[in-house]
């Protein structure tokens, strides 16, 4: 019979496990998946740049036009005083502000009313000579509306004379301004009696008796004659 293994002096030691030579499926953290998204910078970037490029042409179209604008008015300034030939101007200020710089101006020897400049020409002319001479220093024969233009040149005119004004008929008393604004038979100055002939188709302000009045006479006539322009502002 055989006799049973007696160990004495046995010792267990317990070996430490290491956390990282064991791995533990169910305690290990998730692993992180990395999605890509496309960014949406580039997108939003290409749109600001458009908008910007837009802003710009048309700030630019705006600058252009403006500038045109300043170059047309510079120019059709030139050009009229070119035409005007006036090397002198008389010129006052629309008010008395220091602050508007804006002056109202005619040329030497005209005079100023509302916003016209008138020249009495003491040349004895037809009526279309007369129209041609006004012409050529950029103005037109006068033209009445109202009372007060009236009233105006009457009192700077001689009495002993007459002066071709801008009416005129092309025939069966369709009378007309020479700048083509409307004849208002409402504001006509009329002698008694006149107009009296379709032959006359020409008008002169004139004092043959105790007031001044318009009077129709023919065209071909030798009269002294009122120019009329609008006042050159600076």
């Amino acid at each position: 019979m055989a006799s049973p293994n007696i160990y004495t002096d046995v010792n267990f030691k317990t070996q430490p496990v290491s956390s990282g030579t064991i791995s533990d499926s169910s305690s290990a953290p998730p692993k992180k998946t990395t999605i890509h998204k496309s960014s949406p910078g580039f997108p939003m970037l290409l749109l600001a740049s458009l908008i910007f490029f837009l802003l710009m042409a048309i700030l630019s179209s705006v600058a252009l036009i403006i500038l045109f604008q300043m170059y047309s008015d510079l120019l059709e300034e030139k050009n009229t005083m070119k035409q005007l030939n006036h090397t002198k101007l008389d010129c006052m200020k629309d008010h008395v502000s220091m602050e508007d710089k804006v002056w109202n101006c005619c040329p030497k020897n005209w005079k100023p009313f509302s916003s016209q400049c008138y020249f009495i020409s003491t040349d004895a002319a037809s009526w279309s000579e007369s129209q041609e001479k006004c012409s050529s220093m950029g103005a037109h024969l006068m033209v009445i509306h109202s009372q007060e233009e009236q009233d105006f040149i009457t009192k700077i005119l001689n009495s002993n004379a007459a002066y071709y004004i801008g009416l005129s008929d092309p025939g069966h008393q369709q009378w007309r301004w020479v700048d083509q604004t409307p004849y208002n038979e409402n504001s006509t100055f009329w002698h008694p009696g006149d107009p009296n002939s379709d032959n006359e188709q020409c008008v002169i302000i004139n004092h043959p008796y105790s007031s001044w009045g318009w009077n129709d006479v023919p065209c071909s006539g030798k009269q002294k004659s009122v120019c009329q322009m609008k006042k050159i502002y600076l």
